[in-house]
């Protein structure tokens, strides 16, 4: 099993300009690559490969793209095949349409080819055009290294790569557990853990209300400083700007951190199997006083995080089927109740059953079976 090794660059100035070339070399090469494509799927032409878009390259390198000989070669070549790869997602109905990538709001990092990646054991990394990087942790040596990728957080450089690992293999108890993901908490187990909501807490809190403050002395410093119908970014905003930035990377390690913590707590408890209802995110997310909230909560990364994790350590990982009443049935006599409404927080059944209903709808995932056997994630 393949798992990600992250760790943290120290990149001279000198070094630091070479990543950001590469950073805007793969942003460029990327644009240029959807461009290309949406003109000749407009002139009636068939997909371009990646292969064809690639030899292309090499040649506009030897006139008009001749400073991309600055920065790696791999670097163009893997953002066209990045950029492909979006597109046939899109078409296999696996993702939405791919679109340009902004300057200021695409995640900025790129590509470095797993063969020319070179480690010591002194905590140094060979990035190729870059030269010789010190990182925090040592990356293990002398094996095979797949994906790696040079990004920024707005605050620091990291190198981040796939590295082949053993699955563990360990005894596991006969429980298994429901999970029941919401708003009010974060997630709810059948053995009764409730996990809260993180973005209750009051440090959240506190950092979210600094947020917005900040963000409305950059609107009316935009406006003070409007000139027709232009905006003009003096110094002191790009420093808000930059304090803005660091903000939305604190809450948005706060909020990856707990969820890591919630789902080792959860495979620590060493089930046979984990059982999770199918979110409709994305459908969610088109109601408008729900939508921020879900965003916070970030379902889509839980059951990411779970789902590897339970595969690492030999744990079944289960997801129920979308449209399965977990909510609406009794957990004692299997009755289901039709008229339940999203305001009634407590389940009470004719059989004499009163529980919460959450609680309620984890206990019936713990118990369930799909129609052709289990249906694993």
């Amino acid at each position: 099993m393949i798992l990600a090794k992250k760790v943290r660059l120290f990149p001279t100035k000198k070094q630091e300009k070479s990543l950001w070339k590469s950073v805007g070399t793969a942003r460029y090469i990327y644009n240029w690559t959807l461009a290309k494509q949406e003109e000749n799927y407009k002139n009636g032409g068939k997909f371009i490969s990646d292969i064809d878009l690639r030899k292309e390259i090499t040649i506009l390198k030897k006139s008009e793209l001749n400073w991309l000989n600055e920065v790696s070669n791999n670097v163009a070549k893997q953002a066209v095949k990045d950029a492909c790869n979006a597109y046939k997602n899109f078409f296999k109905g696996l993702a939405d349409k791919p679109r340009f990538k902004s300057r200021k709001r695409s995640k900025k990092s790129f590509y470095n080819d797993n063969m020319k990646l070179k480690v010591k054991e002194n905590k140094l990394v060979n990035i190729e055009k870059v030269g010789w990087i010190r990182t925090n942790e040592q990356i293990p040596v002398n094996v095979k290294y797949s994906n790696p990728r040079i990004s920024f957080d707005n605050k620091y450089w990291y190198l981040s790569v796939g590295i082949e690992q053993e699955e563990q293999h360990q005894e596991l108890t006969d429980v298994s557990l429901g999970i029941d993901l919401g708003l009010k908490d974060l997630a709810i187990c059948s053995d009764g853990k409730v996990y809260k909501n993180i973005n209750k807490t009051r440090v959240v809190k506190k950092i979210e209300k600094r947020l917005r403050r900040l963000q409305r002395q950059v609107s009316r410093k935009y406006d003070k400083n409007k000139k027709g119908k232009e905006y003009t970014k003096t110094s002191n905003i790009i420093k808000l700007e930059k304090n803005i930035q660091l903000l939305h990377r604190k809450l948005a390690n706060i909020r990856k951190d707990y969820l890591h913590q919630t789902t080792t707590e959860i495979v620590k408890i060493k089930p046979f199997r984990v059982v999770m209802e199918d979110i409709n995110v994305k459908g969610i997310m088109k109601n408008k006083h729900l939508s921020k909230a879900i965003a916070k909560q970030g379902f889509y990364e839980f059951r990411r995080m779970l789902e590897y994790k339970c595969k690492f350590n030999g744990i079944e990982l289960v997801v129920a089927d979308r449209f399965y009443p977990s909510s609406k049935t009794c957990s004692k006599c299997g009755n289901i109740n039709k008229s339940l409404k999203l305001s009634d927080r407590v389940y009470k059944c004719e059989c004499g059953l009163s529980i919460d209903r959450d609680l309620n709808a984890c206990i019936n995932l713990s118990n369930y079976v799909c129609p052709n056997g289990y249906k694993s994630a």
